[in-house]
């Protein structure tokens, strides 16, 4: 492993592994206006939520590592600290990426862009029509962490307005992944869906109280054939099976093959954890661990 000083590189060689390494990260098309109201549209990736009484989003338009300039967002916000936050998604990341250019102070990132501008309830920027949701803000407080270039300005805010598409809603009202098709930011020119095929599910552990890893068996913990995965997910179950009945697990075809090509102990024991994997894949978790848990009493003997 390669250990790295982040003081001892080049700030912009830390940006790097920064950005490749801590994603994705969610986009807000931040939209600000200056005392003259000249309106100014930009994405930072170095965003997101962090409470919702009261309602807080943070995101920070960094110093430029180049030269220590500031962003024309970061100096909006100062003459008037009000600020539109518009979500990004895939029909649209192109002209976000294109609204990143550094045009000059006072230009029009909506036109350049192609972006409708919608007016504000609540702030005086503008929102931006494409996007499906769009979180009005004022600005409570504004961080500079450092006076050097890549040194973060963070934008703390307060949601006053929140519009909503609602062809993006679920059926209970939340919003639907797979409707609103996100995206997310990586390192360099990569970006993530955050919808349909990259999408699965981990059940939350908070209304149930897992046994924990610490409670399988060696053999299971230290298995080469599963994984931290499977194994988290054999830790969520609230109870350990009842001791396994050989013969009802024979009647699975999968585990009665494997007895029937009478392999060596090993093999055998390989077999049973690779058809546990499987099932953990399918949802069969307890089953699953109940099979492990044969294949351990093989080993001991017990």
């Amino acid at each position: 492993m390669i250990e790295i000083n982040p003081l001892q590189v080049p700030h912009t060689q830390v940006q790097r592994i920064l950005q490749g390494a801590v994603g994705p990260r969610p986009i807000a098309l931040a939209s600000t206006i200056d005392r003259e109201g000249r309106p100014n549209l930009s994405p930072f990736s170095f965003f997101n939520v962090f409470g919702v009484n009261p309602t807080t989003l943070i995101f920070s338009p960094s110093r430029r590592g180049r030269d220590n300039t500031v962003k024309n967002t970061y100096e909006n916000v100062k003459e008037v600290p009000e600020v539109v936050i518009n979500m990004v998604t895939y029909d649209m990341v192109q002209q976000v990426s294109l609204s990143s250019t550094e045009y000059p102070k006072g230009v029009n990132e909506f036109e350049k862009v192609g972006f409708h501008q919608a007016k504000s309830l609540t702030v005086k920027p503008w929102r931006v029509l494409e996007s499906p949701v769009q979180f009005e803000c004022k600005v409570r407080q504004v961080i500079e962490t450092g006076d050097q270039g890549g040194a973060a300005n963070l934008i703390i805010c307060e949601i006053t307005m929140i519009h909503i598409h609602e062809e993006i809603l679920g059926k209970d009202g939340s919003v639907d992944p797979d409707k609103i098709r996100l995206v997310g930011r990586l390192g360099g020119d990569f970006y993530v869906k955050a919808f349909s095929e990259a999408l699965f599910k981990v059940k939350k552990p908070l209304d149930t109280l897992g046994i924990g890893v610490d409670s399988l068996p060696d053999s299971v913990r230290f298995s080469k054939v599963l994984t931290g995965n499977h194994l988290g997910q054999l830790g969520n179950l609230e109870r350990l099976p009842d001791q396994p009945d050989r013969d009802e697990l024979l009647k699975l075809e999968s585990v009665s093959q494997t007895f029937r090509e009478d392999l060596p102990l090993s093999q055998t024991v390989q077999r049973l954890h690779k058809i546990a994997a499987e099932m953990i894949e399918e949802g069969e978790v307890m089953t699953a661990l109940t099979v492990l848990l044969m294949a351990d009493t093989l080993i001991n003997g017990t």
